[in-house]
């Protein structure tokens, strides 16, 4: 029986022969004690490449998030978002379990943001008897927000406006290599306009493990204590590092071919249910399916679509989501196309 076409997530990608090779052959030290050289290069890499100062290593994109918070937002203080946003939706209360923290949203449909909207909400120093809000977060792209590119010039005013406010801003970057490839926006760009700043190497960069928090030097020593007290320190971890360093190296441009299948795919859909999607809208590799007047809801379109051999992502009752990535080639589009396709027309 052939493989299945999994379209779950990005986060299934297998590491491909050369990063095996590359992990295999990574030299490496206690990154504990801060004597692994290839935790260190990455670290050093990425830091470069967002334009900040510093960077860590952590296990997990939702520990990065959760680090990169910890060190904006003083316990008993809020944290804005929007009301899909993965760190107030997907990292099961993290903030407020570790941290103290609170947290306010705002609407934001499709993941698109409204710098002016999102700062209305603030309440910076409100006194004895309200909670202040301390940051804000965004995501780009914005996964349940369908691969949403935010747009440069809504992170520049809300950087503009935070400013004004004395507030502190993180960025979500889980798919910052996707809105770099498919806005042109270099990566620095990007991170220069947060506080703190993670991305992930697990997802569309093919890495099997590993995300990387920047932000200055000093917020970086704070939050490798706070990483090793959350269970997060790692000792000879540059068999992973090599990982993330060689995606860095080899994996970053060929996101654009995942941004193109993702939209064949939509095309295909589309063309096989009109009015369920917009190809237009798929900006990077995410296709979300919203069933709301369909016949099939999402978990029903799940379970017969495995039976055929391709796996797609349940987000609700009638939310269905598609992403491509390293693992998922021409045919795997068409054959995945053929199998939807037939489901949502039948």
């Amino acid at each position: 029986m052939s493989r299945p076409v999994d379209l779950r997530s990005d986060t299934v990608t297998r590491p491909t022969a050369a990063m095996r090779a590359a992990m295999a052959a990574a030299e490496v030290g206690d990154d504990v004690y801060g004597e692994d050289p290839t935790v260190r290069e990455l670290e050093a890499r990425v830091a470069e490449l967002l334009g900040h100062e510093s960077a860590v290593f952590a296990p997990s994109g939702t520990m990065a998030n959760q680090l990169g918070l910890r060190l904006l937002v003083p316990p008993g203080q809020e944290l804005l978002c929007d009301d899909a946003a993965h760190v107030v939706r997907a990292e099961l209360g993290a903030a407020a379990v570790l941290a103290g923290i609170t947290t306010r949203t705002w609407s934001a449909p499709g993941g698109r943001l409204d710098a002016e909207a999102a700062i209305a909400l603030a309440r910076p120093d409100a006194g004895p008897y309200l909670v202040s809000t301390a940051a804000l977060a965004v995501e780009n792209t914005h996964n349940f927000g369908g691969g949403t590119v935010v747009p440069i010039e809504q992170l520049r005013r809300l950087r503009e406006l935070a400013d004004e406010r004395g507030l502190r801003l993180h960025l979500d970057g889980a798919r910052l290599f996707n809105a770099h490839v498919a806005s042109g926006v270099a990566l620095a760009d990007y991170g220069r306009l947060f506080d703190t700043v993670s991305v992930c190497l697990s997802k569309g960069l093919g890495a099997p493990v590993g995300s990387v928090l920047a932000t200055s030097a000093s917020r970086v020593a704070e939050a490798r204590v706070w990483r090793k007290r959350l269970g997060g320190g790692m000792r000879q971890a540059g068999v992973l590092a090599a990982a993330g360093l060689h995606a860095l190296r080899h994996h970053v441009a060929r996101l654009a071919e995942d941004h193109a299948r993702a939209r064949s795919l939509a095309e295909v859909l589309a063309g096989a249910a009109p009015g369920l999607l917009d190809p237009a809208a798929v900006a990077t590799n995410i296709v979300v399916l919203d069933l709301s007047g369909h016949r099939l809801d999402a978990p029903t379109l799940a379970r017969l679509a495995a039976e055929q051999g391709v796996r797609v992502s349940v987000l609700a009752g009638r939310k269905a989501r598609l992403v491509t990535h390293l693992d998922v080639d021409d045919a795997g589009v068409a054959r995945a196309g053929e199998v939807l396709g037939a489901l949502l027309a039948g």
